[in-house]
């Protein structure tokens, strides 16, 4: 029987025991986790991603690319980006065992990126919907960095899942940051597509900022309980692997 001392409103929990337990990291393992870090830094400096998708590549656009790809992928050879490790760093989620930078350094990024994204976006969507303009770029050049730099302050001090001193939490603490990152990233495509077809009209700002946040919620409710891919609680106390 799963041990379920710790609260949770998944549906569905995953058993250490029923794991299957890899002492090393295939190659292509490796290497498919790269892109998601490439894509993470890459998408960092939030306002010139709206002029990426407002106008195109330029050539900070590339240039920025270019950083990212030669330091992520140093980083990555070195096993320094998680998934890229040679062999697994966590196996047993109840250990107390220190949380690496490089660690802390990515999930952090990510969290920060994900709630001014999605923060940024909705804000943006209310505030043409209430005045019938559209300020979002503005918005972007005022508050992504103060809204993402607060997360990332809160992560160097531990404050956030996965960023934590230590691993221990690990079996809950990874299903609150994939449930933020599977709602954003269904969210933001969906958002792009709507922005690019639907008409810059009040009444098409109303449907975009309903089906965004919507599906920020549907999916948000399916890590919660445990529907999505890595979003079940891994309830501690046997071997487990941890991506």
């Amino acid at each position: 029987m799963p041990d379920l001392s710790v609260r949770t409103d998944a549906r569905y929990v995953e058993l250490d025991t029923e794991r299957k337990i890899r002492y090393r990291n295939k190659v292509s393992y490796r290497v498919f986790h790269w892109p998601i870090w490439i894509f993470v830094f890459f998408i960092a400096p939030g306002p010139l991603m709206f002029d990426l998708f407002e106008r195109g590549l330029d050539g900070r656009t590339l240039a920025w690319l270019s950083i990212v790809l030669f330091g992520s992928g140093i980083a990555a050879l070195r096993g320094r980006l998680p998934g890229c490790e040679p062999t697994p760093y966590i196996i047993r989620f109840t250990e107390d065992r220190p949380n690496p930078l490089y660690r802390r350094v990515c999930y952090t990024a990510a969290w920060g990126e994900s709630l001014a994204f999605a923060l940024l976006n909705t804000a943006g969507l209310a505030y043409a919907v209430v005045t019938g303009e559209w300020r979002l770029k503005q918005m972007y050049d005022a508050a992504y960095f103060p809204i993402a730099g607060s997360v990332w302050m809160l992560g160097a001090f531990g404050f956030l899942p996965r960023v934590k001193a230590s691993t221990q939490g690990e079996g809950h603490e990874r299903r609150y940051f994939y449930g933020s990152v599977w709602a954003v990233t269904v969210a933001q495509p969906i958002l792009w597509v709507m922005w690019k077809t639907l008409p810059a009209t009040r009444a098409g700002d109303v449907v975009k900022l309903t089906v965004f946040v919507a599906v920020l919620a549907f999916v948000g409710r399916l890590a919660r309980l445990g529907l999505l891919p890595r979003t079940r609680p891994i309830v501690p106390g046997e071997l487990a692997i941890s991506d």
